[in-house]
């Protein structure tokens, strides 16, 4: 891809058409506003002559253009040097909570140093696709209506009196054939479509290309949600159902220019404080697993909090619950920098509630930052205005050099503020 059709920004960036070291050309411009349209969209909003992201990071492939929204949780420069540190560490936050669990053999080893998030479904993708091609493609029953010239199945004869009253010597029937015609090929060559048309990537193009000769051509299908929540897989293709996902994720997040064709857009973007606190739960997980015994955690576990007359409860959900017999720990995970080390007031209510509602030792918020660092706070009763038992903690947490450092160091950092091993 031409260093000019690829823009990487940060996340809360804006990229203007009008001004700016990147900028956007004025079709470019168009092709988002288009994409925005009239209900918007979470990943970015509009603002003059531009566009600024949020808190949505990952891709936007535009025409020939793409637009890479990286994370970042300090105050560096924004080099190139930085941009591709944070990409190694979306990638690594992206594995860390399984949005690349795939299980093929093939697609445990990735040879491609990815430029991108798209680069690297890319590449899952070929290396499913190759694996199921490299067992064999399953075949299936189907049944087929036709005019045939040798009687075959099941003669239909209302259909046959009509289109063969003049040619006689043909048959309207209804008969089975036992091929690759099926449904999962049919997407399974779509999307291999989609990509060869949307890959910039020079070291992907001879893969797909080999994909594509070695794929049989099947018959294009409009496909949507409902497409695949009808899939029902059996033993023999349980092995399609990874390639599948990362079809259905192309395929559903792809949105054709029907009036020009030029400017289609294909969107993959996640939300960083939903990644966030995914991470920080999988990281607990897997150190509580390793070093403790009988604390169990529960992800965003929700109590009724409110209800109406009439109507449903409402319900209070914290992040991360951890608990062993009479202890009890509250977390709260937000991504983004702490101004002064101060939370919110807002945030503060929020976890007093938590505190009360699940009976907890310490509640803490956790945030990224450019330091570990772990202070704490009492709530103060609002009658005698003394200091409660209730604790808040606020812990910051920094980057390390690896995914699996930082995992390492983020359990140890809770369990030095929890007291685990006691």
């Amino acid at each position: 891809m031409n260093k000019n059709n690829r823009i990487s920004v940060f996340e809360f960036d804006q990229l203007r058409a009008d001004k700016g070291e990147q900028k956007l050309s004025q079709a470019q411009y168009q092709a988002l506003e288009k994409f925005y349209g009239n209900g918007g969209t979470p990943y970015f909003g509009l603002i003059n002559n531009g566009v600024k992201f949020c808190q949505y990071v990952g891709v936007l492939h535009i025409g020939k253009t793409l637009i890479e929204v990286l994370p970042k949780a300090d105050r560096i420069s924004s080099t190139e040097d930085d941009k591709a540190k944070w990409r190694n560490i979306l990638i690594g936050m992206l594995k860390a909570v399984g949005i690349f669990d795939i299980h093929a053999p093939s697609s445990s080893q990735l040879k491609l140093k990815s430029n991108s998030i798209l680069d690297l479904y890319i590449e899952l993708f070929i290396n499913e696709v190759e694996s199921i091609l490299h067992e064999g493609l399953a075949k299936r029953y189907r049944k087929t209506e036709g005019n045939i010239n040798s009687l075959k199945g099941r003669l239909l004869f209302n259909k046959n009196i009509q289109k063969n009253s003049v040619h006689q010597e043909r048959f309207y029937t209804c008969y089975t054939n036992f091929d690759y015609e099926h449904k999962l090929h049919f997407i399974l060559y779509k999307a291999i479509l989609l990509i060869k048309s949307i890959n910039t990537n020079h070291q992907l193009q001879s893969k797909i290309g080999a994909l594509l000769l070695n794929f049989p051509e099947m018959p294009d299908i409009k496909v949507n949600e409902e497409t695949f929540t009808k899939i029902v897989y059996s033993k023999k293709t349980e092995r399609y159902r990874k390639a599948i996902e990362i079809a259905r994720l192309l395929l559903l997040n792809y949105h054709p220019d029907i009036a020009k064709g030029t400017n289609n857009v294909l969107a993959l973007m996640f939300d960083m404080n939903d990644l966030w606190e995914k991470f920080v739960y999988v990281s607990l997980r897997k150190g509580l697993r390793c070093n403790t015994i009988g604390y169990t955690i529960s992800r965003q576990p929700n109590k009724p909090f409110w209800k109406a007359e009439t109507g449903r409860h409402c319900r209070i959900e914290p992040d991360i619950h951890i608990s062993r017999a009479n202890k009890s720990f509250i977390l709260d995970t937000k991504w983004k920098i702490l101004k002064d080390g101060k939370p919110s007031i807002e945030d503060l209510r929020q976890m007093y509630v938590y505190h009360d509602y699940y009976n907890a030792n310490k509640a803490a918020l956790v945030y990224p930052g450019e330091l570990h660092k772990k202070t704490s706070g009492k709530y103060i009763h609002h009658i005698t205005r003394q200091e409660t038992d209730k604790e808040c903690g606020i812990i910051e947490l920094s980057i390390r050099s690896t995914i699996k450092a930082w995992q390492e160091s983020i359990y140890h950092e809770f369990s030095d503020w929890a007291a685990f091993e006691d």
